[in-house]
């Protein structure tokens, strides 16, 4: 919101950097990949992070999201640049190292091994105080089978950083590893008591315990390790059954039993450091228990003396021996075993909290561990911050609030054009008076929004009153049947689709006489084989259902990977996947199915729980965004569409999309889908809130569900609540947990020639339940509805940070020069948008022209792209600013050009129209008032005309 409302946020760099972190936390990857460029092209005077900072980030976003080789190319060229700096260098040495050790698909082995080293001894030379070179160093050892080596780094790790529980978690490997139980007992000891969540330690304490027979210790360190490390171990599982049904018949062990060969869970809590691992620790502090620091004040030494003073090297030996033999002890000895055990104790407890105060560990393996332990920091300095008093420095200028003495948070440069006295704009003014006004006062950018000067920005809604009742959360999907051509192109059609949020429209294909062969996988093959297909590898799953990946918990998370191959190959895959389909049915034919058993006819699965589901889980590869624009390769395809119609034609002029100018692939082009059963397109609302146009081509069905466009925001608020972003993230909803929430879902199916009509705003998804294939395109029906909606949308992706695709200004002008408007809806909220523009290029180039930046006319070719920001990827209309960026000219927006140079040095500002052309067309946008139809009253409107939609007819009946 802060980037929205204040174009010339001055901290523009670290709001990106923050929603990077974030956006990454909670594995948004496109996201914080988004926010991330932009950090680096924002100016850097006051960022927290440097540049090369920033790439390294952005490199350690890309092993987050599974891209290894293009991690590791950006680390090696991290690692080129003269300017990194020895923490820097660390850093990128650490990742480097780590990534060459666990990524099998980097090189062979041994090259693997030998890089690994290297760049983790570079590490630790770069940033020798750090433990963290350290430990990943033994964990290279060690898997290296080099143990003394191992145990030295490890040693030096715990020097460096001692209450790490990693460290010692892997020195109890080792220990393992090397037959000496009675160590590693003792390492995995200190790790938990370190962190008493560490998951890993416990399991392989009880692994420990469990291979010297002792069950019941076992099964309580398993059970310590917690429910998500049991979670996602199916061998842990097993092995917690397997103990519990073992210890339920079990006797309860004796105290005068046989001696057992390691303490229990219980003694071993408080059992001292043995003189062998003493002996491997610096002596002045044996771990874990690190000695008193250094303190730097009167106060910390006062604390320093009121500690307990840590056992010696003898009084531990004492101790050990008197608790191995504690069964056979003189009263003296008792006494003087629970001395030392409470002298003990108490130190432990100061050594835990000298351990709390540090300052972290190091960063773990997730894979985003990076980002949570930097917003951390940034919260606690947040923390900080606020509690230093609000005040103003006496040598910065009256209006800039500084916090604590620090450098401003907000700093606005106001444009020198800005006078004291605001102007008010009216969709009435001609567009002389606009310019007029807009020479003495354009007003700041944050008025230019194209909604209107008094529109705030846009927020989602919340599920609208009052509450539906349990059928009319489940309403019954609107279906028209066409017969004959004639109802086909009937002006009650199109009614129909723009009454309801998603309609069915069967039998129009049969109607018009539509050949839907000629995008059948065959045909396509035969057409052209090596064409590109997009492929989606997805979990099979029942349409109603989405499950994790241990097929446990039900989660919205739409996991899918993305791939490319070609129609031929696709085209094979998809034949292979029916004949193994029919070979599984013959299989099955001797008897009837099994009870869960899933039927590739609908694709879902009964459930006969987590153990079937995952047991019968298996994974399928979908063919998406199969590009069908190039009319030299697809003319009878193409050709054949035009068959349907004009509102429902991938271009017409009745269409907004047909008039942006250019290409938008997907959405004034066709796409085509190449589905198997169970291929899903996850949940989510068109670019810009348009309307779509999707025709099954069979032979198979699919399975949608929808949600009215009033209720996104109730959608929107569950997806926050599983932690999934709205715009950027992928996600399946629950339809229940939908309904539980107020919010109504259509479900229906659609069979092989079937449109379905998707209306502006409609959240929807998709399941195929057969073998099929789909095109689709958008539509803009010219509706004030319609465009409201684009251009609210194009608003809130602004504050959303999401780049609008549909360039709403240049298609806005556009409209005005090739359509008359008859709805004063339509023209007012056209108008309103027409004069925003226009004021913001005024605005523009008067801040241009103030500084001194040179402008020339640089006019648009037939069909060239609208242009975006290079920085925040917004549209920018009419007056360019351009500078070279890595030897390529970069198109900014006026905000961005003055963060990245307040005096725009450098920039150079192109002209897209002559202003005098602009004038005219907004002048001659007024509102036609036609001439009233002389006989009916649902006349079709002529080709270049927008009117008001008539009164709508009667609701065809449904089947």
């Amino acid at each position: 919101m802060a980037l929205y409302v204040s174009p010339g946020f001055s901290r523009a760099a670290d709001a990106h950097l923050r929603l990077a972190l974030m956006f990454k936390a909670r594995r948004h990857w496109g996201a914080a990949a988004v926010h991330f460029r932009r950090a680096r092209l924002a100016p850097h005077q006051d960022a927290t992070f440097t540049r090369l900072e920033l790439s390294f980030h952005a490199a350690h976003l890309l092993e987050a999201r599974g891209l290894r080789k293009a991690a590791r190319d950006a680390y090696e060229r991290l690692l080129k640049e003269p300017q990194l700096s020895s923490m820097l260098k660390a850093d990128v040495c650490r990742q480097l190292g780590w990534l060459y050790h666990r990524c099998a698909t980097l090189g062979e082995p041994a090259g693997r091994a030998r890089a690994a080293v290297w760049c983790l001894q570079r590490a630790v030379v770069a940033e020798p105080e750090s433990g963290a070179g350290l430990y990943l160093l033994g964990r290279c050892f060690a898997a290296q089978g080099k143990v003394h080596d191992a145990f030295i780094a490890y040693r030096n790790s715990v020097e460096k950083s001692e209450g790490n529980a990693d460290t010692w978690c892997s020195i109890g490997v080792l220990y393992q590893q090397q037959n000496q139980p009675m160590d590693a007992l003792q390492a995995y000891i200190c790790a938990v008591q370190l962190d008493k969540g560490h998951s890993a330690a416990w399991t392989n304490l009880g692994s420990l315990y469990e291979s010297c027979s002792m069950a019941r210790d076992a099964f309580a360190c398993y059970n310590n390790g917690g429910a998500r490390a049991t979670l996602a171990n199916a061998p842990l599982r097993q092995r917690l059954a397997f103990l519990r049904a073992h210890l339920a018949h079990a006797p309860m062990p004796s105290v005068t039993g046989k001696r057992r060969p390691l303490p229990s869970i219980e003694e071993a809590w408080n059992l001292p450091i043995s003189a062998e691992m003493s002996s491997r620790a610096p002596k002045a502090a044996p771990p874990p228990y690190p000695g008193a620091g250094g303190a730097g004040s009167a106060g910390a030494a006062t604390i320093k003396r009121e500690e307990p003073t840590p056992l010696t090297q003898q009084q531990l030996q004492t101790l050990q021996y008197l608790q191995r033999n504690s069964h056979n002890l003189s009263p003296q000895q008792q006494a003087l075993m629970q001395q030392l055990l409470s002298q003990y104790r108490l130190s432990q407890a100061a050594r835990v909290r000298a351990v709390a105060k540090s300052e972290g560990n190091t960063s773990g393996d997730s894979a985003e561990s990076l980002a949570e332990d930097l917003l951390k920091k940034f919260s606690d300095t947040q923390t900080d911050i606020k509690k230093e008093p609000i005040m103003k420095s006496p040598q910065k200028c009256s209006n800039e609030v500084v916090l604590g003495g620090r450098q401003p948070v907000v700093k606005l440069e106001p444009l020198k054009t800005d006078p004291l006295k605001p102007v008010a704009f009216h969709i009435g003014m001609t567009a002389k008076q606009i310019l007029d006004a807009c020479k003495e006062h354009a007003g700041p950018p944050s008025s230019w929004s194209v909604l209107g000067d008094a529109r705030g920005p846009p927020e989602p809604p919340g599920v609208p009153p009052p509450r539906l009742s349990a059928e009319q959360l489940a309403p019954s999907a609107p279906f028209v049947y066409v017969e004959s051509k004639r109802d086909a192109f009937s002006p009650q059609l199109q009614d129909f689709c723009l009454k309801h949020p998603i309609a069915v429209v069967r039998g129009l294909t049969a109607a018009l006489k539509l050949d839907l062969g000629l995008f059948s996988t065959k045909t396509l093959v035969e057409a052209w084989p090596d064409h590109a297909v997009e492929v989606r590898t997805q979990l099979m799953q029942s349409a109603d259902e989405n499950w994790d990946a241990s097929g446990r918990r039900r989660v919205w998370a739409c996991a899918s990977h993305r791939s490319h191959t070609t129609v031929r190959k696709y085209a094979q895959y998809q034949a292979g996947s029916f004949q193994e389909s029919l070979r599984e049915e013959r299989e099955r034919g001797a008897g009837p199915p099994p009870p869960g058993a899933l039927s590739d006819s609908d694709g879902r699965e009964s459930g006969s729980g987590p153990a079937k589901r995952r047991k019968s889980a298996r994974m399928l590869r979908f063919g998406t965004n199969v590009d069908l624009s190039d009319e030299r390769k697809w003319k009878p395809q193409l050709a054949e569409l035009q068959k349907l119609p004009a509102f429902a034609r991938v271009a017409s002029a009745a269409n907004m999309l047909s008039h942006v100018g250019h290409v938008i692939l997907g959405m004034n082009t066709v796409q085509l889908y190449m589905k198997v059963p169970g291929s899903r397109t996850p949940g989510h609302q068109e670019n810009n809130n348009f309307c779509s146009i999707n025709i099954n081509i069979g032979p198979g069905d699919c399975e949608w569900f929808g949600v009215p466009d009033a209720y996104w925001g109730g959608v929107r608020e569950l997806c926050d609540r599983h932690g999934l972003s709205y715009l950027h993230g992928s996600w399946w909803p629950d339809p229940e947990e939908l309904r539980a929430h107020g919010v109504p879902v259509y479900r229906f199916t659609q069979r092989p020639g079937d449109l379905v009509w998707v209306n502006a705003g409609c959240v929807h998804w998709v399941q195929a339940t057969g073998w099929c294939n789909n095109i689709a395109w958008n539509v803009g029906p010219l509706t004030a509805r319609q465009y409201s909606l684009a251009l609210e949308r194009y608003e809130w992706n602004k504050v959303q940070n999401f780049k609008s695709i549909v360039p709403m200004v240049h298609l806005t002008w556009n409209l005005a020069r090739n359509i008359r408007v008859s709805d004063p809806a339509l023209h007012r909220a056209m108008r309103t948008c027409l004069l925003q523009t226009l004021r913001a290029a005024a605005g523009t180039l008067a801040a241009v022209r103030a500084r001194g930046v040179p402008v020339r006319f640089h006019g648009r070719a037939r069909g060239e792209a609208s242009h975006y920001c290079g920085a925040c990827e917004r549209e920018v209309w009419h007056a360019l600013l351009v500078r070279e960026h890595e030897r390529r000219h970069v198109v900014h927006c006026l905000a961005c050009a003055r963060r990245a140079s307040p005096a725009l040095q450098g920039f150079l500002c192109l002209e897209e129209h002559h202003v005098e052309e602009l004038a005219q067309v907004l002048d001659a946008f007024a509102l036609h008032r036609p001439a009233p139809p002389p006989h009916a009253a649902h006349a079709v409107p002529a080709p270049h005309s927008a009117h008001a939609p008539p009164a709508l007819p009667a609701t065809p009946t449904p089947d």
